[in-house]
């Protein structure tokens, strides 16, 4: 069988032998899951391509690190070290998006390690399941379509700590002031809710009670932002 044999130029007497065959093959069984899961996961949802790339190439980064450092306790640290310095300076991700690099990163750590067969059926598995969760069928199962987020903006003399109480214990089952923020220079606030409205609650007339409280201001109704989908 031929080897690829890597010299280490820091420390010449020591040395790395690669069998060639086995090499490219887990470069290629990592290429193949890399692009099985971008393929999957551009069905799935809206992203942009830089994601479906770097989801489509980060199994064969793991798989070379972890192939460089088998058997090397001290460079295994060091890496994980390295790895742990990483910050992504993007916008972050959506909880699909965090899953889909686990799922890559445990593809390529497998190949890494020599269980080709065992990385190929685990992505296959873990694709299957999330199409399974992301059915529509399954969507209506687990999904809470009564969750909302409110947006109301209120003048700065209006004390909102109690303002719209009676009427969010009306429309409500349950809410939560998740954020205030000031805006107009100050001059008006911005407070997000998380909301679970009431079965049969009437949006429009809940609507035209915050109004008469806000002044008439800006209010809006819409998804939580966590309601991105995995």
């Amino acid at each position: 069988m031929l080897n690829l044999i890597s010299g280490n130029i820091l420390n010449p007497s020591v040395e790395t032998q690669i069998p060639l065959l086995s090499f490219f093959l887990c470069l290629a069984t990592a290429l193949f899951i890399g692009f099985l899961l971008a393929l999957v996961y551009k069905k799935q949802s809206k992203s942009s391509s830089g994601f479906l790339i770097t989801l489509a190439i980060l199994p064969t980064v793991v798989a070379m690190v972890i192939i460089m450092v088998n058997g090397n306790l001290g460079a295994g640290v060091a890496v994980a070290g390295a790895f742990s310095l990483v910050r992504f300076r993007s916008v972050p991700g959506t909880a699909k998006e965090i899953g889909a690099i686990f799922i890559a990163m445990a593809a390529g750590l497998a190949v890494g390690m020599g269980y080709l067969a065992l990385s190929i059926v685990f992505t296959i598995i873990l694709v299957l399941v999330g199409l399974i969760y992301n059915s529509k069928k399954m969507k209506g199962f687990y999904s809470n379509t009564q969750d909302r987020q409110l947006r109301i903006t209120i003048p700065e003399d209006l004390d909102y700590t109690e303002v719209f109480d009676d009427i969010f214990e009306k429309c409500f089952k349950e809410y939560e002031l998740l954020e205030v923020k000031t805006t107009n220079l100050g001059s008006l606030f911005r407070l997000t809710y998380q909301v679970t409205m009431n079965d049969g609650v009437a949006e429009k007339k809940m609507m035209d009670s915050i109004r008469c409280r806000n002044g008439n201001l800006e209010i809006s109704l819409s998804r939580p932002l966590s309601h991105n989908e995995l």
